[in-house]
C-alpha cells in the first residue's frame, strides 16, 4: 500500500541519521564501546598477534584515560579474524562487525619495509578519520625503538581518527625561524629538548656532525634531523612524540606553539590540541572519572561464510517503468558474478504478503547459482509490506539452522510503506545487516534508517535505465570481508540512449593486476544489439550468450584476459534504443593486489544549502595511486545527473595534495530525496603514479635518542629520494558511492548562498625585499567558477590576524586578477613600514570575495621571518676526503658584524656586517 507522509517524516529520519558513519564505535559512560580491530586477510596466521593486539590496547586505554584528564577508555573491542585462520572455540562468529566499519586495521605495509603506523585522514580539523593501519611487524613490538611503545602510539593516533586532530611536527618544514631568531625544530611544545645534527653512514662507517645552513632557506639543510633527549621532564605533547618517557598529556593553550609550522596549526587554526578535543561531541558528554576504569573487554571474532537472503519487492509498482526487468537482471548479475563462492544464499519475494522462494543454498558452482536463478520473479502485483519481507527472511536463516545475527538481507523495494518503520527495532535487535536499493523517486525513506542503523549499505537506482545504477547497486554488494584479490571489480558501467547515432563505442582497460573471471554485460530496452568485440590484438570475439527475456547478453573471458584496450561497437537496431555495457574482472594474482577505487560522500543526509564533499580513494592494496583522472556522477530522483572532475590538489574540498584521494564541493541539488553517487577512475601513461610519500597523518619516526650526550641511531627508515614510483601501466575502475539524502531545497532557480570556498595552501616566500605568494584559486561556489576579488591582509601577530582580518592592514591588490578556480595564483608585494628593527615576522592571509559579495572568510595563515636566524656553530668536523682539517669558529658577534675565521692549512678571517653582503678579507 503506497502512502505519503509528507516533508515532516523527512525531517525526522534527517535527525536520526544525523552523523552516521562506517564507524560503529560509541561512548558510553566515558568508554569507548564497540571498536573493531580487524587483520587483514593478506596476513599471515600467527595468533600472537591477537595477544599483542590486546596488550597494546590495554595499555592505550591507561594512557589515554590519564592524557584526556580522566575522561576516556576503551571498554570493549572486537577482533576481526581472517576466514583463512583457523577457527577455535574462543571465536564466535560476527554480527555487523566487518572490515567496512574496521577502525584499526592490522595489514601489510603500505611500501615494503615501511611499518609506519599512521591514520587515513582526509576530512578536515574536528572531523573523524577513516581508520588505523598498524603493520604485523609494529604490533609485533618490532619496531618500537623507531616508534615508541605501541599502546602510546595508538593514543597518538586515536586522536587522528576520533577527534580529527592533526600532528605536532612537520617532516616537510622540519626547522622554522623562531620568533627568538634562532633555528628551531617544528615540535609542540618547545619544552621537548633535543640535538640537531646530520648522521650519515656510508660503508659501515657513520659520522655525526652538527647541521649546515641552507643558503636559501637560510634553515638547517635537507639531511638535518632532531634528535630527542631520551631523558625529558616536558609532559607535552602526544601528538608531537608520545614515545618520550614524560610524555602524558596533549598540548594546551598555555604550551601550544603558534609559531611552528606543525601540520595540526595549519589545519586547525593554530588552536592547541587540546581546544580542538575540548569542543568534541565526545568532551561535551562526559564529565572526568573519580575512579581508574576496567580494562577493556576482547571479543575474538573469526569471518565465516556468507549468510545472505535476497529480499525483492513484486507488488504493483514494479510492473511499472520496466523495473521488474531491470530488478532481474541485475540480480542475475549479482548471482552469476558477484556473491561469492561457499557463501549461503536464500531469497524471498514480497508484496503485501511475503512467499520464501528458496531456503538457503550454498554456492559451490553454476548449478546452485542456476537454481537460484530460477526463482527470480516473472509477475508483479499487490501492495508492500516491507516488513513482511524481512520478516520471511528471518524465517529462512532460521529454517538454515543458523541465527540472525551476522547474516545480510539484500532488501529491494520501490514503495512507500507505512508500515516499514513499525519493524525497525526487531531488525536492529536481530543483529541482521540490511542492505536496501531504492528503486526509484518512491522508495521507502524508513528503510534508509534500517539500513544504516544495522550498518548496511543504502543504494539507489532511478528509472532511468541508461545511467545503469540498479546493476551498479548490486554490484557494490559484494562482500566487505573477503580478500580484494577475490572479489569482482567494475571495469566499465556504461549507457546511452541512442538517438541521433546507433552506435555506442568506447574502449575498457584491462590492466596487468586484474583480468581474471573477466565479465561483459551487455542489455538493451528494445532489441538485442549486434556486439562487436575485439580484444588488444584486434582478434573480435563474438560468443556472447544471449538472454531474450531479461534483454542481457553476457561473455565470459576464459583464464587470464588479455592486458590492454579492449573496444567494444554496440549498434542498436532500433532508434531511441537504451544500451548499457558493464565490465567486471578480479585480480589476476593473489600475490598483487589490485588497483581498486572507493567512492563516499561526507554525510548520509543534508539539508540545503550545505554542500556535500565528494570523495574517491585511488589505491593499490594500501598505497595511493596519484594523478589518476576521476570523475563523479551524481542522479537525482528525478533523474537528473551532474558530473564533477574530484582533484587530488590540496586545495578547497581536498585535505591533502597527493595522498591518492580526489575530493569536490557538490552543491548542484535540484530536488529533494535521494540522490545516487558513480566513480570512474583512469589511468594514462603519462598521469597515473604511486605516490611514495609518508601519510600525512601518523606517528613520528624517530632516528635516534641523545644519551648522556650522545646520540644513539635507530635503524634507518626505508627512504627513498623520489616522489612516486615509475608511471603505471593505464587502467580504468567504477565504484559506486551509496546514496545521499538531501531536504530542504527550494522549487525554483537557487539563489546564490554558495561563497568561495576557503584557501587552505597559501604558500609565502621573502624574495629579497618582496613577498612572493603562491595559492589555489576558489571559485565563485565554493570551487566553481572565478571569484570578484581577493583581500589579503598583513599582521605582526598571527593572533591578532586571526581574530581579528577584517581590521589588520590590507595590501594593495589593484593589479590582482582572479583566475579560474583550481588554476595556480601568484602574487608578490613589497611590505610597507614593517622591518626588521620593530618585527621578526609578518603574517599573511587571504580573503576571496565573490559577486554577490559572499565572502570565504580568511585563508590558512602564511608567515615570512624578517631576519636571517641563527643557527648552531659548526665546530670541528674532523678529517675530510682530502685529509685536510677544516673548522669553522666564531670569534666575535657584536652588534651587526661577525668575524668568523676558517682554518685551512692558513687562517682565513672574514669580518662580515649581517645586512650587507660585503666582506673584509684578512689572511693570518
Amino acid at each position: 500500500m503506497v502512502t505519503s507522509r509528507g516533508p515532516v517524516f523527512l525531517l525526522l529520519l534527517l535527525y536520526l541519521l544525523q552523523g552516521s558513519d562506517t564507524s560503529l564505535v560509541r561512548l558510553n559512560e566515558n568508554g569507548y564501546e564497540d571498536i573493531i580491530i580487524a587483520i587483514d586477510p593478506a596476513v599471515p596466521e600467527d595468533t600472537t598477534i591477537i595477544e599483542r593486539i590486546k596488550e597494546m590496547v590495554t595499555k592505550a586505554s591507561t594512557y589515554l584515560f590519564e592524557a584526556t584528564e580522566k575522561r576516556f577508555f576503551f571498554k570493549n573491542v572486537s577482533i576481526l579474524i581472517p576466514e583463512s585462520w583457523k577457527d577455535s572455540p574462543h571465536y564466535r562468529r560476527p554480527k555487523r562487525e566487518s572490515y567496512k566499519h574496521a577502525d584499526i586495521k592490522v595489514a601489510p605495509p603500505a611500501f615494503m619495509g615501511r611499518d609506519e603506523p599512521y591514520t587515513r585522514q582526509f576530512t578536515q580539523c574536528e572531523e573523524k578519520a577513516e581508520y588505523i593501519h598498524f603493520t604485523p611487524d609494529f604490533v609485533l613490538g618490532r619496531k618500537q625503538d623507531e616508534y615508541g611503545d605501541s599502546g602510546k602510539v595508538l593514543v597518538h593516533e586515536w586522536a587522528h581518527l576520533r577527534w580529527g586532530v592533526f600532528d605536532e611536527y612537520n617532516e616537510d618544514q622540519p626547522f622554522y625561524s623562531a620568533s627568538s631568531k634562532k633555528i628551531e625544530a617544528t615540535r609542540c611544545s618547545t619544552g621537548i629538548m633535543g640535538t640537531n645534527r646530520v648522521h650519515t653512514c656510508q660503508g659501515g662507517s657513520c659520522i655525526t656532525r652538527r647541521c649546515r645552513t641552507n643558503s636559501t632557506t637560510k634553515l638547517y639543510e635537507k639531511d638535518c634531523q632532531f634528535f630527542p633527549d631520551k631523558v625529558q621532564s616536558e609532559k607535552a605533547s602526544i601528538m608531537f612524540m608520545q614515545s618520550i618517557d614524560s610524555v602524558t598529556e596533549f598540548c594546551k593553550k598555555e604550551n601550544h606553539n603558534q609559531e611552528a609550522p606543525t601540520l595540526h596549526n595549519m589545519k586547525c587554526n593554530y588552536r592547541s590540541t587540546w581546544e580542538v578535543i575540548s569542543r568534541s561531541e565526545d568532551f561535551n558528554n562526559s564529565t572526568p572519572m573519580e575512579t581508574p576504569p576496567s580494562p577493556p573487554f576482547f571479543s575474538l571474532l573469526r569471518i565465516s561464510e556468507r549468510i545472505v537472503c535476497l529480499v525483492l519487492d513484486v507488488s504493483g509498482s514494479m510492473a511499472s517503468y520496466d523495473r521488474l526487468n531491470l530488478m532481474n537482471r541485475a540480480a542475475k548479475y549479482f548471482l552469476r558474478k558477484i556473491i561469492e563462492n561457499r557463501s549461503w544464499v536464500g531469497m524471498v519475494h514480497f508484496n503485501h504478503l511475503a512467499n520464501i522462494k528458496s531456503e538457503l543454498i550454498q554456492i559451490n558452482s553454476d548449478i546452485e547459482r542456476n537454481q537460484l536463478l530460477q526463482t527470480l520473479p516473472t509477475s508483479a502485483d499487490g501492495g508492500t509490506s516491507i516488513c513482511s519481507g524481512i520478516k520471511a527472511a528471518f524465517q529462512v536463516f532460521k529454517n538454515g539452522e543458523y541465527q540472525t545475527y551476522g547474516t545480510e538481507i539484500l532488501l529491494l523495494s520501490d514503495g512507500e510503506d507505512s508500515t516499514a518503520k513499525d519493524c525497525i527495532e526487531e531488525v536492529k535487535d536481530s543483529g541482521a545487516i540490511v542492505h536496501f536499493i531504492a528503486l526509484g523517486p518512491s522508495a521507502d525513506l524508513a528503510v534508509t534508517n534500517m539500513s544504516i542503523l544495522t550498518g548496511g549499505k543504502h543504494m539507489y537506482a532511478s528509472d532511468e535505465a541508461q545511467n545503469n545504477g540498479l546493476i551498479d547497486a548490486f554490484v557494490a554488494l559484494a562482500s566487505e570481508n573477503v580478500d580484494v584479490t577475490q572479489k569482482s571489480l567494475q571495469l566499465e558501467s556504461k549507457g546511452a540512449i541512442l538517438t541521433n547515432s546507433l552506435w555506442l563505442n568506447d574502449t575498457v582497460v584491462i590492466d596487468s593486476t586484474v583480468g581474471r573471471d573477466t565479465f561483459f554485460l551487455v542489455t538493451w530496452s528494445k532489441q538485442a544489439p549486434a556486439i562487436y568485440l575485439r580484444d588488444p590484438k584486434g582478434t573480435q570475439t563474438t560468443n556472447f550468450t544471449m538472454d531474450s527475456a531479461s534483454k542481457m547478453a553476457y561473455l565470459s573471458i576464459p583464464g587470464t584476459a588479455q592486458v590492454g584496450i579492449w573496444t567494444y561497437n554496440l549498434e542498436a537496431k532500433e532508434n531511441s534504443e537504451i544500451l548499457t555495457i558493464t565490465v567486471t574482472s578480479q585480480a589476476a594474482s593473489i600475490a598483487v593486489p589490485p588497483i581498486t577505487v572507493n567512492a563516499k560522500v561526507n554525510t548520509d543526509t543534508n539539508t540545503f544549502p550545505s554542500p556535500m564533499i565528494v570523495y574517491a580513494e585511488v589505491l593499490q592494496g594500501y598505497t595511493p595511486i596519484i594523478g589518476a583522472r576521476v570523475t563523479a556522477t551524481i542522479e537525482s530522483s528525478s533523474g537528473k545527473t551532474e558530473e564533477l572532475v574530484l582533484l587530488d590538489n590540496g586545495a578547497g574540498a581536498d585535505a591533502f595534495k597527493d595522498d591518492g584521494v580526489y575530493s569536490r564541493f557538490f552543491t548542484a541539488y535540484s530536488v529533494n530525496g535521494r540522490y545516487s553517487l558513480k566513480v570512474h577512475a583512469d589511468g594514462g601513461t603519462n598521469s597515473a603514479r604511486r605516490s611514495l610519500r609518508h601519510p600525512s597523518s601518523r606517528a613520528v619516526y624517530i632516528p635516534g635518542w641523545v644519551v648522556d650526550g650522545e646520540i644513539q641511531r635507530n635503524p634507518p627508515r626505508n627512504e627513498t629520494t623520489r616522489a612516486t614510483q615509475p608511471v603505471l601501466e593505464n587502467f580504468s575502475r567504477t565504484a559506486s558511492g551509496g546514496a545521499f539524502v538531501v531536504s530542504n531545497v527550494p522549487s525554483g532557480p537557487l539563489p546564490d548562498l554558495y561563497p568561495p570556498n576557503q584557501i587552505t595552501d597559501l604558500q609565502a616566500t621573502l624574495d629579497g625585499e618582496e613577498i612572493s605568494l603562491t595559492w589555489t584559486a576558489p571559485g565563485d561556489d565554493y570551487d566553481v567558477g572565478r571569484v570578484q576579488q581577493y583581500i589579503i591582509r598583513t599582521s605582526k601577530n598571527i593572533i591578532e590576524l586571526r581574530d581579528n582580518f577584517i581590521n589588520s592592514p590590507r595590501v594593495d591588490t589593484t593589479n590582482l586578477t582572479p583566475k579560474e578556480a583550481n588554476s595556480e595564483e601568484t602574487f608578490a608585494f613589497k611590505p610597507e613600514n614593517i622591518s626588521e628593527e620593530n618585527a621578526t615576522y609578518i603574517f599573511i592571509a587571504i580573503e576571496s570575495v565573490d559577486k554577490s559579495s559572499l565572502s570565504s572568510g580568511p585563508s590558512n595563515i602564511a608567515q615570512v621571518a624578517l631576519f636571517t636566524p641563527q643557527a648552531e656553530p659548526v665546530p670541528d668536523e674532523g678529517p675530510s676526503s682530502s685529509g685536510v682539517s677544516v673548522s669553522t669558529i666564531v670569534l666575535s658577534l657584536l652588534g651587526a658584524v661577525v668575524l668568523v675565521c676558517i682554518i685551512v692549512g692558513t687562517t682565513i678571517c672574514i669580518l662580515k656586517n649581517k645586512r650587507s653582503s660585503s666582506a673584509a678579507i684578512t689572511k693570518f
